[in-house]
């Protein structure tokens, strides 16, 4: 079954590159797809283009799919197309010509359009929930090893000292600004563009800011055309997002990777998160940290991909967008598969005491002297130069004690303040909003 069939058989070997890899991916749509599908047969009926006994039909029956689909999921079956084909084959079994009168006033784009933008919705809720979990984890290491100092480097070279709580936080707080540009690609995306049809509308009396309101979308695409152009625009920013939060995950995973090096030696890497050498017995190898960086730094190139698939696009709909979803849908399991295994190897990794202990790093204790000498009066070129010359004529005592007061040192981390952002970024997504209309749609009229 197709949505556009007319009778005519199309060619085995067009259809099957035409179809590509729709019916893979379809089963992740089909609960938003009988969800929209609720919504717009309550306001078919609230406009008089189908009768109240339908419409009651219509929704009676979805919502069996969508408990069937919610415990098993829905099989696409031989010969359907995709899974709006399913749903609406599905109906037409079940209701006769009550089914078949779903798509009145709805086109395929604006259908399959709607079911991507629920299921990036509802996929960045879960994305979100993931970063918080982590974010959250890595403030309490930081808590736990506030007092266990670390080198900081620049251009590798060994620069101040810094220390494992210092470490652990920077990435919270990262992963914490990671959830701005993802707030922009949520709003983008929680907006309706059904009863666009097929990028401009229709003659039929369609109520579409009673769809917006049902299904708990923030505002309406409110120019038909427009609605259409959001395909492409919304995954490409969404995909620049996600790739922000790879980013801080890839950059984690190199910094355990280097720090794991016998060289560095600043964690210890437990037996039961490393792998071994088929040839050297001693082996112990981070490959859970470098499978994380590759399949983070994969994830950074998704951006690109998207805007090559739409570059050279003029307005309205091209089948080109197809092979969008093969990009955008793919990339939620694999950020949240690399953010759980960040989550649960993060608490076994186990920091060194006393790393600063070691003369190797005496020298990233110079500025300690400098501002004990600018704190006593000494301009701080001067103090500079005389720290300078010690060190050069080897009479240069580190310093036994640190100073650091100010508000994200390594003395007054600002954890507090760190949790309290992230938890306000959250919030600002207001998901309780969507999940309170979605559940409402679920129940009996």
């Amino acid at each position: 079954m197709k949505l556009w069939d007319k009778g005519v058989e199309l060619d085995s070997i067009i259809e099957r590159f035409t179809t590509g890899r729709d019916t893979e991916l379809d089963p992740a749509l089909v609960e938003f797809d009988i969800l929209g599908s609720i919504a717009h047969a309550r306001m078919l009926a609230s406009v008089g283009l189908i009768s109240a006994d339908d419409a009651q039909l219509l929704t009676g029956e979805l919502r069996r799919l969508y408990s069937r689909a919610a415990k098993a999921g829905l099989r696409i079956e031989p010969g359907v197309e995709d899974i709006h084909s399913q749903v609406e084959l599905m109906l037409t079994r079940a209701l006769g010509d009550a089914g078949r009168k779903i798509h009145t006033g709805r086109s395929r784009n604006d259908q399959v359009l709607l079911d991507l933008k629920m299921f990036m919705r509802a996929s960045i809720q879960k994305i979100v929930g993931s970063i918080n979990e982590l974010a959250e984890c890595l403030l309490r290491l930081s808590e736990k090893y506030r007092e266990y100092l670390l080198p900081g480097y620049t251009h590798l070279q060994i620069a101040m000292p810094s220390s494992f709580g210092m470490w652990y936080a920077s990435y919270a707080e990262s992963l914490a600004e990671d959830l701005i540009p993802l707030q922009s690609a949520y709003r983008l995306v929680n907006r309706n563009p059904l009863g666009s049809a097929a990028g401009y509308g229709t003659s039929l009396p369609l109520d579409r800011q009673m769809t917006t309101s049902l299904l708990g979308f923030e505002a309406l695409n409110i120019n038909s055309m427009h609605a259409q152009m959001t395909r492409g625009k919304c995954e490409r920013t969404l995909a620049a997002a996600l790739a922000g939060v790879a980013s801080t995950l890839g950059r984690m995973a190199a910094d355990i990777c280097l720090y794991l090096a016998p060289n560095f030696n600043f964690f210890r890497l437990p037996a039961e998160l490393s792998t071994g050498s088929s040839i050297m017995p001693h082996k112990q190898n981070p490959d859970v940290f470098e499978l994380l960086r590759a399949h983070c730094n994969r994830l950074q190139s998704a951006p690109m991909n998207l805007t090559l698939l739409s570059a050279n696009l003029n307005s309205g709909y091209h089948r080109d967008y197809q092979l969008g979803k093969e990009v955008i849908m793919p990339i939620f399991g694999e950020l949240e598969e690399s953010l759980r295994l960040m989550l649960h190897s993060m608490p076994q990794l186990q920091p060194r005491v006393g790393i600063m202990d070691d003369p190797l790093y005496r020298e990233a204790f110079s500025v300690e002297l400098v501002n004990e000498a600018v704190a006593r009066g000494l301009p701080f070129r001067a103090a500079y130069q005389k720290v300078a010359h010690s060190m050069q004529d080897d009479d240069f005592s580190p310093p036994t004690r640190l100073h650091h007061s100010h508000v994200g040192s390594i003395g007054n981390l600002g954890n507090d303040r760190v949790a309290a952002a992230l938890k306000a970024e959250t919030e600002r997504f207001r998901f309780h909003d969507v999940e309170r209309c979605l559940q409402q749609l679920l129940q009996e009229d």
